[in-house]
C-alpha cells in the first residue's frame, strides 16, 4: 500500500467548534493510525486476520472506553472525543474501529452502566488497558433485526446459572476473554451475563470467507450448559432496553466512524485526480470529476455537522435513540456512496490494494447492516415522527 498522505477535509472550519482537548485527542489518534495501522492494514485485510499487535496502541490512544471514568481505567473524556477517536480509527479501517467500538460501547459500557461496583473494578481496568478483550452477544442465527425473539436462555440452578444457546456475527469473539451475553430467564425476561473464556461448554468458532471487515475477527458464541457464577449477572437494567442502550452508544460511534472512511476516500480521490493526467490535463480539471469531488465534500461536511450536534446532545444526556439512528443511517449511506464514487475517480487503480478505497467500500457494506440495518433505522425514524411502529 502507498504511503499515508491523508489530510483531513474541514470545509466549514469545524475545528473552531472543538476544544483543545478534542483536537489533542483526535490528533493523537490520527498520528497513531498513520504510524501503526496504515502500513500494515492492507496485508492483514488480504490475509483476513486481525492485527493483534495494535491492541496496546488502541488502549494508549484511549480507544477502549474513552468516556469511562479514570477510576476504572478509562480516559474520562466526553462524547465528542469518543466520536473523534472512532472517526480517526475508521479512517484507517472499519474493522479496527469495530474492535474498539465493541470493547467500548458493547462491553465496557454495559458493565459500567448496568454492573455493580465489584464488576466494574474486576473488569473495566483490564478492558481499558487491552489486557482483556470483550465481545457482545445479542444477534442470533434466527433473530437479527428481531432480538426480542432470542432463544438463548438461562436457568437458576441455585448456586449458579445454566446458560444455553448461540449467538452469531459477533465481532472479537474468536479471541475475546469475556462476553457480555443477553439471554432470557425462565420468565422470559432479558438479562445480561458476563461469560468468561475457559468456562466449560463455552466456545467461539470463527467465521471465515468474509469479503468485508476482513481485518477484524468475527465469530459465534456457543453455550452448551455453561455454568455462569451468580455474581456475573448485570442487574442494573433488565429487558430489551438494556442491550439497546448499548447499541445507542455503538451506533453513535459509527456515525462518527463512517465520516473517517468517507474522508479517506475523498482525500485519496482528490489527490489522485490532481495527479492523473489524461487528454493533456489533470482529470481534476474536468467537469465530471469536479462534480464527484464537490458532492463528496458537501456530504462529508453535512455529516460532520450532524455528528457534532449529536455529540453535544450526547454530552447533555439529551440524545434520543431516534436521533442516533438518523445519524448512523445518514452517515453510513453517505460514506458508502462516496467510496463508490471515489473508486470510479481512480478507475482501475481503485480496485487494487495500492489504495484504501475498495477496502473501505467492502467494509461499509457490513457497517450499513450491523448495529441495526439501514432499513431498520429508517423505520425507527418513521415510528418516531408518525407514532406508528411499522417493524412488522
Amino acid at each position: 500500500m502507498r504511503p499515508d498522505l491523508f489530510e483531513a477535509p474541514d470545509y466549514y472550519n469545524i475545528d473552531d467548534l472543538l476544544s483543545e482537548e478534542h483536537k489533542l485527542v483526535r490528533d493523537a489518534a490520527r498520528q497513531w493510525v498513520k504510524r501503526s495501522v496504515s502500513p500494515i492494514i492492507e496485508e492483514y485485510a488480504q490475509k483476513a486476520e486481525f492485527p493483534k499487535e495494535i491492541i496496546g496502541g488502541l488502549a494508549e490512544i484511549g480507544a477502549f472506553g474513552p468516556y469511562i471514568p479514570e477510576q476504572y481505567g478509562g480516559a474520562g473524556l466526553d462524547q465528542i472525543s469518543y466520536g473523534l477517536i472512532m472517526q480517526e480509527i475508521e479512517r484507517g479501517d472499519s474493522g479496527v474501529r469495530s474492535t474498539a467500538s465493541v470493547q467500548s460501547s458493547l462491553v465496557m459500557y454495559p458493565i459500567y452502566t448496568y454492573g455493580n461496583e465489584a464488576q466494574r473494578k474486576k473488569y473495566l481496568p483490564k478492558l481499558a488497558s487491552g489486557e482483556f478483550m470483550g465481545c457482545f452477544g445479542l444477534t442470533e442465527p434466527n433473530h437479527g433485526s428481531n432480538p426480542s425473539g432470542m432463544e438463548t436462555k438461562y436457568k437458576d440452578m441455585g448456586d449458579h446459572y445454566l446458560l444455553n444457546g448461540a449467538k452469531l456475527w459477533i465481532s472479537n469473539s474468536p479471541f475475546a476473554d469475556i462476553a457480555v451475553v443477553w439471554a432470557k430467564n425462565e420468565e422470559g425476561r432479558i438479562h445480561g451475563l458476563i461469560v468468561e473464556r475457559g468456562m466449560e461448554g463455552f466456545t467461539t468458532p470463527e467465521t471465515h470467507n468474509k469479503w468485508s471487515l476482513r481485518a477484524s475477527a468475527t465469530g459465534e458464541l456457543i453455550f452448551d450448559n455453561v455454568k455462569v457464577p451468580k455474581e456475573n449477572i448485570l442487574l442494573g437494567k433488565t429487558g430489551l432496553g438494556a442491550p439497546l442502550g448499548c447499541l445507542d452508544s455503538a451506533r453513535y460511534g459509527i456515525a462518527w466512524g463512517a465520516i473517517g472512511a468517507a474522508m479517506d476516500c475523498y482525500d485519496t480521490a482528490l489527490r489522485y485526480a490532481k495527479e492523473r493526467i489524461q487528454f493533456g490535463k489533470p482529470i481534476a480539471a474536468t467537469q465530471l470529476q469536479q462534480k464527484k469531488l464537490a458532492e463528496m465534500i458537501t456530504e462529508i461536511t453535512k455529516a460532520q455537522l450532524l455528528a457534532f450536534r449529536l455529540g453535544q446532545l450526547k454530552n447533555e444526556g439529551r440524545a434520543t435513540t431516534a436521533q442516533i439512528s438518523m445519524a448512523k443511517r445518514n452517515n453510513v449511506e453517505m460514506a458508502i456512496k462516496i467510496a463508490r464514487e471515489a473508486r470510479q475517480v481512480l478507475g482501475g487503480m481503485g480496485i487494487t490494494g495500492e489504495y484504501s478505497i475498495m477496502r473501505h467500500m467492502m467494509n461499509l457494506e457490513s457497517v450499513i447492516t450491523y448495529e441495526g440495518t439501514h432499513d431498520i433505522h429508517l423505520l425507527i425514524t418513521g415510528a418516531d415522527i408518525t407514532g406508528y411502529p411499522a417493524f412488522q
